[in-house]
C-alpha cells in the first residue's frame, strides 16, 4: 500500500496547489473536467490498492531470486530513484507506441485542459495493462518491493507539479529535470510535439534517446488526444480505447494481424478531425 499511503499523505499539498491555481488562473479550468479527473483518481487509487494486494506475493517471490542483497543507504536509494526513473521513461514511451498500453494511458491525455488536476486523471486499467511489469527488474536486481513501490510513489508525486501552465521556463533546471514546460510539450497534439518528452523526473533520458523537444512560445500547445473524446464521463474516458482495441482485434484477419493491432502503434477510437496529425488517439 506504499504508493497509496505516500500519495494520500501528500494530498493536502496537492489540494493547496490546485486551489491556488484555480482561484488565480480560473481560465485554465473547467469544473466538469476537474470533477472527472477527481473521480478517475479515486478509481485509479482503488484499482492500485487491490492490485498491490494481489501482486505482492509475486513481488516477494521474485525478491527471493534477487541477484544482489542491496542494503539501503543514501547511495543505493539514490540509485534506486534514478533507475526507476529510467524504467519509467521506457514504460511511458512504450505506452505511446504500443496499443495495449496506450489503451490505459490515453486516459491521462484525454483532457483538453492542462492544470494540476490533470495529474489526477489516471486509468484504473493500469494494473491490467501491466505497468507494474516495468518495475520487476528493480526487484530482481535486489531492491525489496517496499523500496521499489516507495520510489515509484515519489516519482509520481513529483510529476504532479509539472501539470500546469502557470510556471514558465526554469533556467538551468530545464536541462536536467522534467518541468512544466517540458511536460506541456508531452501533452500537446501539435505535429512537432506529438510523442515527445516522456520523462518522469529526469529529462536527460529524452535527450539521450532522441525524444526531446523544447517548448516553443511561437507554437502554443494544443491539449488532448488526436480525435478528441469530448466526454467527461469517467466510464467513457476509461474504456473507450479498450472497446476500440477489442473491436479492431476481433475484426482483424489472422493471428499476425491481431498481434499487430494489440502491440502495434495505436489508432484513434474517434473520428478524426481537421487538426489530426496522426492515426493515434
Amino acid at each position: 500500500m506504499t504508493i497509496e499511503v505516500i500519495l494520500l499523505a501528500l494530498s493536502p499539498i496537492f489540494l493547496v496547489f490546485v486551489s491556488v491555481e484555480f482561484i488565480k488562473y480560473r481560465r485554465f479550468y473547467d469544473i466538469k473536467d476537474s470533477m472527472a479527473n477527481t473521480a478517475l483518481a479515486l478509481l485509479h487509487q482503488g484499482a492500485d490498492a487491490v492490485s498491490l494486494i494481489l501482486l505482492m506475493p509475486l513481488f516477494n517471490w521474485l525478491y527471493e531470486y534477487r541477484v544482489f542483497d542491496i542494503e539501503l543507504s543514501v547511495f543505493t536509494v539514490l540509485f534506486a530513484f534514478i533507475f526507476q526513473d529510467f524504467l519509467y521513461y521506457w514504460f511511458h514511451r512504450a505506452s505511446h507506441n504500443i496499443h495495449w498500453l496506450w489503451a490505459a494511458h490515453v486516459v491521462h491525455h484525454s483532457s483538453t485542459k492542462m492544470n494540476f488536476t490533470t495529474a489526477f486523471r489516471q486509468s484504473l486499467m493500469y494494473p491490467l495493462a501491466g505497468m507494474w511489469v516495468f518495475w520487476l527488474p528493480m526487484i530482481l536486481i535486489g531492491f525489496d518491493p517496499i523500496t521499489v513501490l516507495t520510489v515509484v510513489a515519489l516519482n509520481l508525486a513529483y510529476q504532479f507539479f509539472v501539470h500546469t501552465q502557470i510556471v514558465k521556463k526554469l533556467g538551468w533546471f530545464e536541462s536536467v529535470f522534467n518541468t512544466p514546460s517540458h511536460h506541456r510539450v508531452h501533452h500537446a497534439i501539435n505535429r512537432e510535439y506529438l510523442d515527445k518528452n516522456f520523462a518522469g523526473v529526469l529529462i536527460i533520458w529524452d535527450k539521450l534517446f532522441g525524444t526531446f523537444v523544447e517548448e516553443d512560445s511561437n507554437k502554443p500547445c494544443k491539449y488532448g488526444i488526436v480525435g478528441q473524446l469530448n466526454s467527461n464521463n469517467p466510464v467513457t474516458i476509461t474504456f473507450h480505447q479498450w472497446w476500440h482495441l477489442i473491436k479492431q482485434t476481433y475484426t482483424a484477419k489472422g493471428f499476425k494481424a491481431k498481434l499487430s493491432i494489440l502491440f502495434g502503434y495505436p489508432t484513434s477510437s474517434q473520428k478524426n478531425n481537421d487538426n489530426d496529425v496522426s492515426n493515434k488517439s
